[in-house]
């Protein structure tokens, strides 16, 4: 052996060196990955806010057999359980044979993203144009959102209580909305303000129609029309806005990016990306050794407060539940449980080198991104996984050929994030942060790489069989 072939044989041997998806895996497997994402894709499409992806998740779990949990039933090894918390958050649950005192796999993705919700007045006139006045929620470049088409999802509860659904500008032939932005001709002292206020939060304001009620001039007349037929179609009045969750989200669907179709473009990937391998992991494994937890929770992006977000107690008391059913306490259950909080990183983007160390940072189609601490600054705000957890992971994932990858979110100082991980540690159980690496986080259009997903799928079905 050369002394050339000798060193690159031992630097295969000694280093660590990630490689593209597709020097790794088969053409069977590429193939089993762009089939994996139609029904992703369709997902994506169908599960526009954390409402829709709730109900739609349940809807598949009720086909795999999956029924309502109760506290004081008698389970078996392989009974699958589901909890809807109020709507917007939901988990799903297989019995595993061995005893919950061993504690439960956990998998713990969010099912929320970056939007603008309407206020509780939204509906305005101004020079006889109709408004929705917006309140963004989660962390947005507002000024990506103006001058692209904008649906309308949610939910409006009526003065007699009487629930309405709202989906408008998605499908073929409905009207769309927008926000307008200045001209480039007299955008001098807007092209002046700094970048975080180019738009401001004030001036995301939704245009919704123009033509007043009636052929007589008068106050209001704009509003008084779009009033009627917002009326007609769903029986409110002005008012009925005051107990409604509407918010407005890009109305494009979820498309094939490349030449080769080796991408997707879409919005909402933070975090549905890792919500829906995590769902069909979950169905995946029929009959695990531990039982499983899936949760897939709401409000992450804003700090995960309220009571859908994991700051709240609703997954702590369910595992207390399933303890329960063996006289187990759920803080025994807790502290031998362990968890991959399923939300995504940074993708390393070449245009935008400087942000990142690229030693310390994930590609795209290099697999899932095993994070070990998020946070800021001197890891403030995170969790932070201890070694030997991170070795059971790392060995499940090479055991189950799992292309994989580590990174941080940036360069120290740079910035930083967090995830839910750290609530779930603060319970007790061994956690870290396993994701897909997404260019454009947080922008109304995101692209992730079809093998990562797959790859995402791959690693929570490890995990959850480990």
């Amino acid at each position: 052996m050369s002394k050339k072939n000798e060193a690159d044989a031992l630097k295969e041997e000694l280093f660590f060196s990630p490689k593209h998806a597709n020097y790794i895996c088969t053409e069977k497997e590429i193939a089993a990955a762009d089939k994996f994402c139609v029904d992703y894709m369709k997902y994506l499409n169908e599960c526009r806010t954390e409402r829709e992806a709730c109900a739609y998740t349940i809807a598949l779990a009720e086909k795999q057999g999956y029924k309502p949990f109760d506290k004081n039933a008698k389970y078996k090894a392989g009974d699958k359980v589901y909890s809807s918390i109020h709507n917007k958050a939901v988990i799903l649950c297989t019995i595993g044979k061995k005893s919950a005192a061993e504690g439960v796999r956990i998998l713990a993705a969010h099912i929320d993203s970056p939007r603008l919700d309407l206020k509780p007045n939204p509906l305005y006139e101004k020079a006889e144009l109709g408004y929705f006045k917006t309140h963004y929620y989660g962390g947005i470049k507002k000024y990506q959102w103006p001058t692209i088409p904008l649906a309308l999802h949610g939910v409006i509860y009526k003065q007699d209580g009487t629930q309405v659904n709202v989906r408008i500008g998605d499908a073929e032939g409905e009207p769309k909305f927008v926000i307008t932005d200045l001209l480039p001709h007299l955008d001098k002292q807007q092209a002046d303000r700094p970048m975080n206020k180019v738009i401001q939060g004030e001036e995301l304001n939704i245009l919704i129609g123009s033509r007043p009620f009636g052929k007589e001039p008068g106050d209001k007349m704009v509003k008084l029309a779009l009033m009627k037929l917002l009326n007609e179609k769903y029986g409110i009045v002005e008012a009925d806005f005051q107990s409604a969750e509407l918010e407005a989200v890009p109305a494009y669907p979820a498309t094939d990016i490349g030449f080769d179709r080796s991408l997707i473009g879409s919005y909402g990937h933070d975090d549905r990306v890792c919500a829906y391998p995590s769902i069909m992991a979950a169905f995946a494994v029929k009959k695990p050794e531990y039982t499983t937890v899936t949760v897939l929770t709401d409000k992450e992006e804003t700090g995960s407060d309220g009571n859908t977000g994991l700051q709240s107690a609703y997954l702590k008391h369910f595992i207390s539940d399933i303890g329960a059913l063996e006289g187990v306490p759920g803080r025994d259950v807790i502290r031998n449980s362990q968890c991959l909080s399923a939300d995504v990183n940074a993708g390393f983007d070449p245009t935008f080198p400087s942000v990142m160390e690229e030693n310390n940072c994930a590609y795209l189609n290099r697999g899932i991104v095993l994070t070990k601490y998020t946070g800021g600054g001197g890891k403030y705000s995170t969790n932070d996984a201890n070694a030997e957890f991170v070795s059971k992971i790392r060995i499940a994932f090479n055991n189950a050929d799992v292309v994989w990858q580590t990174g941080e979110l940036g360069k120290v100082d740079e910035g930083g994030g967090g995830t839910v991980a750290k609530y779930i540690a603060n319970l007790g159980a061994d956690v870290v942060d396993v994701g897909v690496p997404v260019l454009s986080m947080h922008a109304p259009y995101e692209v992730v790489a079809k093998t990562d997903v797959y790859m995402a799928f791959k690693g929570f079905k490890a995990f959850l069989e480990y």
